[in-house]
């Protein structure tokens, strides 16, 4: 029990690994790509938080800096806007700027600022741009490509973005004034529900790698105990036998180190080329945290060996070529309960400390608890299984093939499905904590898409001016009606009252009948009519008598500010009188209703004919579009005429739903990892059925020689993979709900939906056909008469 034996004994049986013949070999392939497959998902996994991190990173690196506030323009100044579309469900960000110096700063990525009407883009846009497919987003980008911006510019290899010198740019239309980039903002901390989600889903989407890896290196076992025989014959002992063959899954061990490791750097130089859930990062991006890269090589060659000898306990070696595994004992169920009793003496506890309020959470007590249930559940997987196809009767050919199979050899059956059971059962309680905790991070915009889908509004010189914009858009393609309203102020006129400071004044709005109705009940409706809408305090609007002071049937009202800023007085004529207006004295008072928006408005609503020819002071021309579902580009052409109308306008989709940002993150990292996940155990799953099929080479040909039909074994291959599957996703559906109950007392939430489970049956259902198509063509090749030759 020295050192130094332990160390002979693995060495021989790390050389039995290497030079063994081709099965030795073929057997430490097998567990090396196991193995490597594992490892290199698990260095991927610890990357992701450093993938993110240096998201935030690149994004506040080309941010404008808000610290310091310039109020006039200097040599190294420069106006900027923000200004994101959304091309065929695309985001595509876009920042305008114009220099007020001749030594502006120069854009992160960008080798040198761009000149009026040039733009910058990355390398995706520009692709875009150049094919038949972005052809309707040159029309919304008027500005000459004249470079591309680099990776210092870019928080991914796939982002659309473009940088401008946009020369429009102007003291009314502008986000802000800065002098250079690179903008820090400090870290709010995570919610409790979050960061209870996030040490979950970490849980549950390792746990079944480190599942893969431990059946890995358990590839080939028959094989390898005829080997062992050998060695009994010339004299070595039990003991020394189970260490020669932990030392051959050592080998295997080591050797997936090594090809996990060289996956992974193959892989992190593709990291830019795919893109999944929105997420792609740079190579020098994909990064793992040394701590728990540092772990994972130090614990898959220790479990190798550990995983090795726990499973040369049940088979007897013995001389002369004869391995008789042991008479199995009866599977013992208590201590299996006993895991996941100590998992819920974890988490029960911890009911109801996760509140809303707090951002901090008992990580160790939630990991612990979760990881010990998801374990006795794996480990109860083989008790059931053994106890399930003890019971199963008689059938056909093919079953009865399957159903004895499984009978001899249960726990392999069980090790090949205990990665589904635990990726399962986690995805059942992922998914029942995302369906409670939507809703709290999910909030109803109150905005009505049935009404209206995008919503654009600009500035005008005048009335006229702002309704040939409205009828601009209500000409463009894919229309199908449009919601347009000039929109204006009138103003109490006259001298100020005591302790006034501004004129009172409400909001005016002037637009067909059709349009005016979708701000307000309105009785009936004729052009030359006025209304005075009233929202009656909704939504924190002011009470009524904040339009009522200003604007009142038979009221006079100024249609310009009667006592402006002293800022706006360059911009009027002098002695200019301010125009008035008298709202007819049979205008109805009316009450107002949400638009499209969402939105209670107030104030005044008047039809074009009623309000004939009067200036309106800085008019708005708002629209709210509707388009016809049967036109694929409308959206697209709505917000090309937007950009052709003002290129600094803004233009919003409506939605009926936000999400609030930090958990739609929590929910794309997440759901990246179990994409990720859900590969590696099919993946896992074909393997090890392909393991099983290689070790049973011999018996198959024997079968087909007296004349066994290839369906028939085909057809029992499916059983063998389908009975154990079908067995662990029962398990995985009743360990599922109740993990996800106790997790959801965890923040005192209830069920939302009992039936969570069925598409990670049907993912299920899924893999048990994608194996079997995949093993067919070895299993037809491991059918033929050379499978009888043996040395």
């Amino acid at each position: 029990m020295s050192p130094r034996l332990w160390a002979r004994d693995l060495a021989l049986g790390a050389r039995f690994a290497a030079t063994g013949g081709r099965p030795g070999v073929l057997r430490t392939l097998l567990t090396a790509a196991g193995v490597g497959f594992g490892v290199a998902l698990l260095l991927l996994a610890a990357s992701f938080p450093n993938m993110l991190f240096q998201r935030e990173v690149r994004e506040s690196v080309r941010a404008v800096d808000g610290s310091e506030q310039v109020t006039a323009p200097r040599p190294d100044s420069f106006l900027h806007l923000s200004r994101n579309t959304v091309y065929r469900d695309d985001v595509i960000s876009g920042l305008l700027l114009r220099p007020e110096g001749d030594a502006p700063p120069v854009p992160p990525g960008a080798e040198a600022f761009p000149k009026a009407g040039e733009m910058l883009v990355s390398p995706a846009l520009g692709e875009l741009l150049d094919s038949p497919d972005g052809a309707l987003l040159r029309e919304r980008l008027p500005y000459r490509v004249a470079g591309t911006i680099g990776e210092a510019g870019l928080i991914g290899p796939a982002e659309l973005r473009y940088v401008a010198h946009a020369a429009f740019l102007d003291q009314e239309n502008l986000d802000g004034r800065g002098t250079r980039f690179g903008w820090s903002v400090p870290e709010e901390p995570m919610n409790a529900f979050l960061i209870l989600l996030v040490v979950v889903a970490c849980v549950v989407l390792l746990l079944p790698v480190l599942v893969f890896v431990a059946t890995a290196v358990r590839f080939g076992g028959e094989q390898r105990d005829r080997r062992l025989a050998a060695l009994r014959l010339i004299g070595a002992d039990t003991a020394t036998t189970r260490r020669i063959a932990a030392g051959e899954s050592l080998a295997g061990a080591l050797l997936g180190l090594l090809a996990g490791l060289g996956l992974f750097a193959v892989g992190r130089q593709f990291a830019g080329t795919f893109t999944i859930w929105d997420v792609n990062a740079y190579p020098a991006d994909v990064v793992p945290m040394p701590a728990v890269a540092a772990l994972v090589l130090a614990v898959v060659p220790v479990a190798s060996v550990v995983v090795t000898l726990a499973a040369m306990r049940g088979v007897v070696v013995e001389p002369l070529g004869v391995v008789r595994v042991s008479t199995p004992r009866r599977r013992r169920l208590w201590w299996r309960l006993l895991l996941l009793a100590a998992g819920a003496a974890f988490l029960v506890p911890l009911m109801g400390d996760v509140q809303a309020t707090r951002t901090d959470l008992d990580t160790v007590g939630v990991v612990t608890g979760t990881t010990l249930a998801l374990i006795g559940l794996t480990t109860l997987l083989p008790w059931l299984v053994e106890a399930g196809v003890k019971r199963l009767g008689t059938g056909p050919v093919a079953w009865q093939l399957a159903v004895r199979r499984l009978q001899l050899s249960s726990g392999t059956a069980a090790r090949a499905v205990s990665g589904i059971v635990v990726a399962a059962t986690g995805a059942i309680a992922l998914q029942m904590l995302f369906q409670a905790m939507e809703s709290d991070f999910t909030q109803l915009t109150g905005e009505d898409t049935s009404r209206a889908q995008i919503v654009f509004g600009t500035d005008a010189e005048t009335a006229a001016e702002a309704r040939g914009v409205i009828d601009r858009v209500a000409r463009t393609e894919g229309v199908t009606g449009v919601i347009g309203t000039v929109e204006s102020n009138v103003w109490r006129p006259g001298p100020l009252g005591e302790g006034e400071e501004f004129a009172p004044m409400t909001s005016l709005r002037v637009g067909d009948c059709a349009s005016l109705r979708e701000f307000a009940t309105l009785p009936s409706c004729a052009d030359g009519d006025v209304f005075v809408f009233l929202a009656h305090g909704a939504q924190g609007n002011p009470d009524d008598s904040h339009v009522t002071r200003t604007a009142r049937p038979g009221a006079t009202v100024a249609l310009r500010d009667p006592h402006p800023h002293p800022d706006e007085l360059p911009k009027r004529p002098a002695g200019t009188p301010d125009p008035l207006w008298r709202i007819p004295a049979d205008a109805r008072v009316v009450d107002s209703r949400p638009s499209p928006t969402g939105m209670y408005e107030y104030g005044v609503l008047a039809t074009p004919s009623a309000i004939g020819t009067a200036v309106l002071d800085t008019p708005e021309a708002q629209v709210m579009v509707r388009l016809d579902p049967s036109v694929p580009d409308a959206a697209e052409s709505v917000r090309n005429t937007a950009s052709a109308i003002d290129p600094a306008s803004y233009v919003r989709d409506l939605k009926d739903t936000e999400r609030d940002a930090a958990f739609s993150s929590v929910r794309t990292g997440i759901l990246v990892g179990s994409t990720l996940t859900m590969l590696l155990v099919a993946a896992s799953l074909l393997v090890s059925t392909l393991e099983q099929l290689r070790d049973r080479k011999r018996l198959l040909s024997s079968l087909v020689a007296f004349g066994t039909r290839r369906s028939t074994l085909s057809w029992s291959v499916l059983w063998q993979t389908a009975v154990p599957i079908l067995l662990g996703l029962a398990l995985a559906v009743a360990g599922g709900l109740a993990l996800g109950i106790v997790l959801l007392r965890l923040g005192g939430q209830q069920v939302r939906d009992w039936w969570a489970f069925l598409p990670v049956v049907g993912i299920g259902l899924g893999l048990i056909a994608t194996v079997t198509l995949l093993s067919l063509p070895p299993l037809w090749r491991l059918m033929r008469a050379d499978g009888l030759r043996t040395e």
